[in-house]
């Protein structure tokens, strides 16, 4: 091997290519129109069948209505706790909006949460509920609930809220839909209560839905996309994808017991959970080619006459906090989406996580986390070092050969076989350190990327994001000088043409990591020192006559 860094750039730009093609795959598709209204909900009487689910246990198909018109504004619930403050539409008693307070969407702005849940037409995004019914009035999520008042906040010394809305159909079927919250909770229990008193009974379904446009990309670092979209687990298939384009083609219809559903967005997810014994229809459809619907139909009961039953459903809306997810729901915590490299990447974010309980800092909870993986990797590391060193010290008589057979490559090839044969030297041996580690560079590229933890956390000085880049690309800047220096450590390569590439790595490097996660190119500047001082010891050995 003349030089391990050229490998090394090869194995990166074929990282980048599989960035581009999930950018490729998860964004490519055209961004669908926006309706410019704030609301499409409508009354009742003139509700489009279109984002109601099948009323009887029949497979769900894709309906292309259009969507209503803007009904006119009903009365909103504000709920707030000291992690949500919430909006639920008096309308269907939907959660139309939902800031989490501890969260900002820039951390020049703290005062300003990130808003998950919304329902203005420029990031349409709400958690819709209601029954289906073949007997009387449907309490689908067109109707309108009364509140017994507008604002329930969780005082100091308070551990949970409760919020009914109640409707009353002309049949006599009242039904109180109910949301618990509860304090340092990003999980809400809804409860749709059915009380009969009309006369026969009453049989229905009740349904959950997610329903957003797919929101238009527009600001923010264009290389560090992430999915985007829909997702199911079952106990079978675990973890899927339900992209907005599949909705369109191939809408969703499976039958699930012990699953859940979830639209999920960089750092943060809204989550359908039904009861664990439960088994529902899930369904997917498009709305006029304006707004992706994903949800689930519970099984039909009936409620005899003077009798009551509760159809109960959690609801998570927040960050991806792996912990937390793990214990709201079997494989909830999948949404944070390592890929193909989840089995490296929990085991260095469960590490990671470990070294920051004890440094209160993720940049240099960074910094250790490099050192111990240069420690894991030292043998390693120093086998690769000492035949790079070996192969510089034999760089001059490389030169003389190739000075005397010329153009001469199959000559000058044997040469140089012969000469690694007589001095025992292994010309590949540099390049296993480097293959194991491109997994490991990979994981921790999606650790930083993923995590919510990341989000917005500050190091020192100017570096206040670690999952953003480098606004002064000072360390891109300190991570190509390293580079050019390491690079003087290695052999120079013999062909002229890998010379020059030679030369142009650092550069190309510089721009490449310019728009990396700072806490990224941290990892990589801190490797680089290490790797720096480690093989300018190994080299110096060699080149005194030591092994």
């Amino acid at each position: 091997m003349d030089n391990q860094r050229l490998f090394l750039f090869v194995a990166l730009s074929f990282v980048a290519l599989m960035l581009w093609e999930a950018w490729q795959r998860d964004y490519n598709a055209p961004p669908p129109a926006v309706a410019t209204t704030e609301q499409t909900t409508a009354p009742a009487a003139a509700a489009p069948p279109a984002d109601l689910p099948a009323a009887t246990p029949a497979p769900e198909t894709a309906v292309a209505e259009p969507l209503a018109e803007t009904a006119a504004r009903t009365a909103r619930v504000r709920v707030v706790t000291d992690v949500l403050d919430l909006d639920i539409d008096t309308r269907g008693g939907d959660l139309v909006r939902a800031d989490l307070l501890a969260y900002p969407q820039e951390s020049t702005r703290p005062d300003v949460p990130v808003r998950l849940l919304n329902d203005a037409a420029s990031d349409f995004f709400i958690i819709q509920s209601g029954l289906r019914s073949t007997t009387g009035t449907e309490p689908t999520h067109h109707v309108v609930f009364s509140a017994p008042q507008t604002e329930y906040r969780l005082q100091p010394g308070q551990t949970a809220l409760e919020i009914p809305l109640t409707w009353t159909s002309p049949e006599g079927v009242t039904v109180t839909k109910r949301y618990r919250v509860e304090r340092d909770a990003y999980v809400l229990t809804l409860e749709q209560e059915v009380t009969n008193h009309s006369g026969s009974d009453w049989s229905g379904r009740p349904y959950r839905q997610l329903q957003r446009a797919e929101p238009t990309a527009t600001g923010g670092n264009r290389f560090i996309y992430t999915y985007l979209g829909g997702v199911i687990y079952s106990p079978e298939e675990k973890y899927e994808k339900v992209k907005f384009d599949k909705m369109a083609d191939s809408p969703l219809a499976r039958d699930i017991k012990g699953g859940w559903a979830a639209m999920i967005q960089h750092h943060f997810l809204a989550a359908l959970i039904p009861e664990a014994d439960e088994t529902d229809h899930y369904y997917s459809r498009v709305l006029d080619g304006k707004r992706y619907v994903l949800g689930l139909v519970g099984p039909t009961r009936t409620v005899a006459d003077g009798a009551s039953q509760v159809f109960s459903t959690r609801v998570f809306v927040g960050p991806k906090l792996q912990d937390r997810l793990a214990e709201v729901a079997p494989g909830l915590e999948l949404t944070v989406d390592y890929g193909l490299l989840t089995v490296i990447a929990k085991p260095i974010f469960w590490l990671l996580e470990k070294i920051h309980a004890l440094v209160g800092n993720w940049g240099w909870s960074i910094i250790l986390l490099t050192v111990l993986i240069k420690l894991a990797f030292y043998k390693l590391s120093e086998t690769s070092y000492r035949s790079m060193a070996h192969m510089r010290k034999l760089a001059p008589r490389l030169q003389a050969l190739k000075e005397r057979y010329g153009d001469d490559r199959q000559k000058l090839n044997q040469a140089m076989m012969d000469m690694y044969r007589t001095e025992k030297i292994n010309p590949l041996g540099g390049c296993l350190p480097i293959v194991i580690q491109i997994p490991v560079f990979i994981a921790l590229y999606w650790v930083l990327l993923e995590s919510v933890e990341m989000r917005q956390a500050p190091f020192i000085l100017w570096l206040t994001d670690l999952s953003a880049k480098d606004p002064y690309f000072v360390l891109p800047l300190i991570m190509g000088v390293t580079m050019f220096l390491q690079q003087k450590l290695n052999p120079a390569p013999v062909d002229p043409v890998q010379a020059k590439v030679m030369m142009a790595l650092p550069f190309i490097f510089t721009v490449f990591f310019a728009f990396f996660p700072s806490g990224l190119v941290l990892y990589w500047v801190t490797n680089n020192v290490l790797s720096i001082a480690q093989q300018w010891v190994i080299t110096r050995r060699v080149e005194r006559g030591g092994k």
